[in-house]
């Protein structure tokens, strides 16, 4: 009876030990393994993720076939000049429309290879106050926050390097006879005449192209730790529940 006794006894305390020791497993489970981070790590970090998104970025674009290749960020012909591209295929031009719209897509190629330094620039100038609301935004929230507040000044910075751009790859050479073939039957037909600017055509869409490469490369490294290749991309980002 006694040896009975003795043994349940055992068996209570094992079992309470076992109780203690898995609620004490589970209190330092649920201890922050990290510390808090600063409101400079954060916008470091965030600077850091942007900065890395616009060389891969700019890497990918600026090569030939960068933008032509690339179906999410190729510039199509000039929406606004469609019936153009419809007349001219009509009169059977179809070689100088593909030419036109792959040395549009070579102007955007051309230009972003001066695109880097002015990206970097709006980077470093950027002020964030909200750091850790754009790192708890999900995907895209630093690249959004960026081009909310950088699109007009990169416009404005960019426009010259389009001109240069489209000069070097002599984009109107094959855009001036494809517009002057269509002016020409409006001004028979009565219909309105195109006046596409290209340079604020391919301006844009050249902005916008790097602009998904750049929310691309910054989900990546929101979801991807192998693309925090820096430790202030690992400490801000690996505090992040995606």
């Amino acid at each position: 009876m006694k040896t009975f006794i003795i043994g349940t006894l055992a068996l209570g305390l094992t079992v309470a030990s076992c109780d203690v020791l898995n609620a004490v497993t589970d209190e330092l489970l649920t201890v922050p393994t990290s510390t808090a981070l600063t409101n400079d790590e954060v916008i470091k970090g965030l600077k850091e993720a942007l900065n890395v998104g616009i060389k891969n970025s700019v890497n990918l674009t600026s090569v030939t076939d960068g933008f032509l290749k690339n179906e999410n960020i190729r510039l199509p012909f000039p929406q606004d000049a469609l019936k153009v591209k419809e007349k001219a295929l009509e009169l059977g031009l179809d070689q100088q429309v593909e030419k036109f719209e792959t040395t549009l897509n070579r102007a955007a190629e051309e230009a972003t290879k001066e695109a880097l330094p002015i990206f970097v620039n709006a980077i470093t100038n950027m002020t964030v106050q909200d750091g850790f609301s754009i790192l708890n935004g999900g995907n895209g929230a630093a690249t959004q926050f960026l081009k909310d507040n950088t699109s007009s000044q990169l416009t404005e910075a960019f426009l010259p390097k389009v001109e240069a751009a489209i000069q070097t790859v002599k984009l109107t050479e094959y855009w001036n006879p494809l517009a002057t073939k269509y002016n020409q039957l409006m001004t028979f037909t009565g219909g309105d005449k195109v006046t596409t600017d290209l340079t604020a055509y391919v301006t844009e869409r050249a902005i916008d192209g790097l602009f998904f490469m750049v929310e691309k490369e910054e989900n990546k490294i929101r979801q991807d730790p192998t693309a925090r290749v820096t430790d202030i991309l690992v400490k801000v980002f690996g505090s992040v529940r995606n």
